[in-house]
């Protein structure tokens, strides 16, 4: 049976899940075989296996970290809000039931068998499981429904190192103060802290640091500098809808919907050099980019209200009516439709037209489609001509079924040698249902040239690395920074003894 490290956090966005993403990745470097564990994760950001099982992204990326094929017994409960007080509750990969938060917490210790069952067999197969908790484990209001923190390092016997992030402010109350928050059997579990995000020089810390060990007999286990790396984040709150480059060569607009979900669908832009992907939330933001990608979304008629209350649809409308490219991915594919009907209340229920940009009408069903795709793209039109012949590969996630009336955008390969059309293809707008549909080899710098050559620009000047080279080159300098910044030797003796 596998030793198990819990990393836990002073409050959500402590950066907890790149800490375990880059413990995971030491740990596989150091020759141990590890995977990463989350009971319950509460992200739009999903993924789906090769078994075609939904599970949240930071555990996909903890296990690309540790050299390991994702899998659903990393992440065995997953939430996706729906709205502001309910979620679609995912068990082993598979939706359970649509619920609030109230019913959810009656409902919450039948999933517990679940949980337990998915963590032994994880730790059959492994020396080393780096479990990460969400939130705080303070959250007094909430500890008696716990499944997540101190319940699951007693049911796996995990020492727990807590992180908070000092770039907040207020670093050592949030340390001392969750530790002085737990119940007296919780606090044997917590074996150190980790001050996270730290910019400066370490050496007008180490004052404070003293102070915190003395007072609760509890070592500082590293103190991690803020790493310029860039690796998939789990939720909304990530910080790449902050970024702002300088003058980019091409400027890609990705609409920050309300309830935006697979944003990570972008990611291959990231390796390209010359290429800004940035997040506008409001129309005033939008600009004038040199293409505008409306996102996955869990509530696609909801966000489709917010585009038109807010202005946004407008907007997208008027540019793309001047010749702006538009591409939708899934949710955004079904909004830039005619027209969106929901009979069964999957998502917001009734009927509303679509944004009118493609001829096609969607229909909400009561199954959701998951399911691994390969496939390649045919022969689009405009800008995205370029791209013909060209092999996808990546994962559909959702509810609705297009009736497509327009020629289709790429041409899916299904079981014994059978081929299904996705997606849509116009002059300068496009939409598929793929996620990860610019992630294969030469896709997002090929669509970089040839929108360089319609602003009259020399493509040339874009340069692209091999995507898969560059997350594995992000993931050792995360593993390299954290390495440095922590005493590894004080990890692997508090896993050792364990409790």
């Amino acid at each position: 049976m596998a030793k198990s490290i819990m990393i836990q956090g002073t409050a959500s966005n402590a950066g907890k899940s790149l800490i375990a993403a880059g413990l995971c990745r030491i740990f596989a470097e150091d020759g141990y075989r590890v995977a990463p564990f989350k009971a319950q994760n509460m992200a739009l950001n999903s993924f789906i296996t090769e078994e075609g099982l939904e599970m949240g992204r930071a555990q996909v990326v903890q296990a690309e970290a540790a050299g390991r094929a994702p899998s659903v017994l990393m992440n065995p409960v997953l939430l996706k809000p729906t709205d502001d007080r309910g979620s679609q509750v995912i068990v082993m990969g598979e939706v359970w039931k649509n619920m609030s938060a109230s019913q959810y917490y009656r409902h919450k210790r039948e999933i517990v068998p679940y949980v337990k069952e998915a963590f032994e067999k994880l730790s059959e197969q492994n020396d080393i499981i780096v479990i990460e908790g969400a939130g705080s484990p303070a959250e007094i209001n909430l500890k008696e429904n716990d499944i997540v923190n101190m319940y699951m390092a007693r049911l796996a016997e995990a020492p727990v190192l807590l992180a908070g992030d000092i770039d907040r402010g207020g670093v050592f109350a949030s340390l001392a103060g969750t530790l002085l928050l737990l119940d007296s059997d919780e606090k044997k579990y917590l074996k150190g802290f980790i001050i996270n995000k730290f910019r400066g020089d370490p050496e007008l810390l180490k004052p404070g640091l003293r102070m915190l060990e003395e007072m609760t007999q509890r070592p500082v286990a590293g103190v991690i500098p803020f790493l310029d790396v860039d690796i998939d984040d789990e939720d909304s709150l990530s910080e790449r809808f902050g970024r702002r480059a300088g003058i980019p060569l091409v400027d890609i607009a990705v609409i920050r919907l309300p309830r935006i979900s697979n944003f990570t669908d972008m990611g291959a832009f990231d390796a390209v050099e010359g290429v800004s992907v940035r997040y506008p939330g409001q129309a005033r933001e939008l600009g004038n980019p040199d293409l505008i990608v409306i996102p996955g979304t869990k509530n696609t008629m909801g966000d489709l209200m917010w585009m038109r209350e807010s202005g946004m649809e407008a907007a997208v409308k008027k540019l793309s009516a001047a010749g702006t490219p538009v591409f939708g991915i899934c949710g955004g594919y079904q909004m830039l439709g005619e027209s969106l009907e929901d009979p069964y209340g999957v998502e917001h229920g009734g009927a509303m037209r679509g944004m009118g940009l493609l001829p096609g009408k969607t229909v909400f069903e009561k199954e959701k489609r998951r399911t691994r795709v390969k496939g390649r793209f045919e022969s689009p039109g405009g800008i995205f001509k370029c791209l013909s012949g060209m092999e996808i590969e990546g994962y559909e996630i959702h509810m609705g079924a297009t009736d497509r009336k327009g020629e289709p955008l790429v041409t899916i390969w299904e079981e014994e040698g059978k081929e299904t059309a996705d997606g849509m293809s116009g002059e300068n707008v496009w939409g598929s249902y793929v996620h990860g549909i610019f992630d294969g080899e030469g896709i997002a710098a090929a669509l970089a040239r040839e929108l360089m050559k319609a602003k009259g620009m020399d493509p040339g000047q874009i340069k692209e690395i091999n995507v898969k080279e560059y997350r594995e080159s992000q993931y050792s300098r995360l593993a390299g920074g954290i390495r440095k910044a922590m005493d590894m030797d004080l990890v692997y003796s508090i896993i050792e003894k364990g409790i």
